[in-house]
């Protein structure tokens, strides 16, 4: 558990800049600094927010949105790369831990993926989304579970997953074993419409109660002129819009602050992490209300690779299993 007993976070709602990585990445370095001057410790941004998440690929037929994907494709970030080096040089210069989602490019294929960067500047860990969500599959690769991890920094350990991975209860349940006091969650905003707002909701404060950990959610943001510009169909253009839900929850499943759920801003509280214990000490989710000689998960956490070497085949035929199971001896 961590020592520092209040941690100042803050969650992020901003428009990306269409067609610069760069741009982006600018309004970026600006709201961590923003934050920082509040007093924030701890700054998440939205889904795959550089350079933007793919609206186009929710509202145009996959025939028509070709040269879309490919300047997804020219602005992506690769990692490591000039980006990263950016925001980890701005987390560094003001002790900030950064969450932050990017459309990265590795080679002939892009990844949902989620960054956190700590106080020190240092990439603590990259992941990518495991399965992307219905239109998004013709956009993005699969990540794989050696991304499911949680991470130790200054002001407390951090996991991460992006959007609807929270339907996917074994994805949380891998973090909440690993103890995880500070979740982070990234959803695209400006989507679908008020439901989409309502289900955020309900599933970021389940997961504080159910992982009894604090969650920082940050939703992404266009405005009209974005909209239009992604498609100039009145019908389709109201599928970008709504869908914000901006918010910071206790462990014991309360907003902090108001939540934003619509324009640019921030919300920022002030995370009592006593708050934890108090939580778990009636429901430990991982601890004394589990039952693993009952129920356990098995994670094969090894990263998946299109090619290995010949010296490493047998060693790779039993990938490493995390369980609690115990051993068979029939």
């Amino acid at each position: 558990m961590t020592s520092k007993k209040i941690v100042r976070a803050a969650a992020v709602q901003i428009a990306p800049v269409f067609d610069s990585a760069f741009g982006t990445v600018d309004k970026v370095c600006q709201a961590i600094s923003d934050a920082a001057k509040e007093g924030a410790q701890l700054v998440v941004f939205p889904e795959t927010f550089v350079p933007y998440y793919p609206y186009f690929s929710f509202v145009l037929p996959p025939v028509a949105s070709g040269g879309a994907h490919l300047k997804l494709y020219e602005h992506a970030v690769v990692v490591p790369g000039p980006v990263t080096d950016a925001v980890a040089a701005q987390a560094r210069s003001l002790g900030v831990v950064v969450v932050l989602g990017v459309n990265e490019r590795d080679h002939g294929s892009l990844y949902n993926t989620q960054l956190i960067f700590d106080e020190t500047g240092s990439l603590v860990l990259k992941r990518r989304k495991i399965t992307p969500t219905f239109h998004e599959r013709m956009i993005w690769g699969q990540g794989d579970a050696s991304g499911l991890k949680v991470v130790e920094t200054g002001i407390g350990r951090i996991g991460a997953l992006a959007c609807w991975e929270h339907y996917n209860p074994l994805a949380r349940y891998a973090l909440m074993a690993q103890h995880e006091e500070i979740h982070c969650s990234q959803f695209p905003g400006s989507l679908v419409g008020p439901i989409f707002a309502e289900q955020i909701e309900v599933t970021i404060r389940h997961h504080a109660l159910e992982s009894g950990c604090f969650v920082i959610n940050a939703t992404g943001w266009l405005s009209d002129q974005q909209i239009e510009s992604v498609t100039p169909d009145p019908g389709l253009q109201k599928a970008l819009r709504g869908g914000c839900c901006t918010a910071i929850i206790s462990p014991e499943g309360q907003h902090l602050a108001e939540p934003l759920r619509s324009g640019e801003g921030m919300v920022i509280a002030d995370l009592d992490m006593s708050l934890i214990t108090k939580r778990k000490r009636m429901m430990d989710s991982v601890g004394h209300y589990a039952r693993p000689e009952l129920l356990s998960l098995r994670i094969n956490d090894r990263p998946a690779a299109p090619m290995f070497s010949e010296e490493s085949t047998a060693e790779l035929s039993f990938p490493p299993i995390h369980s609690n199971e115990q051993p068979s001896h029939e």
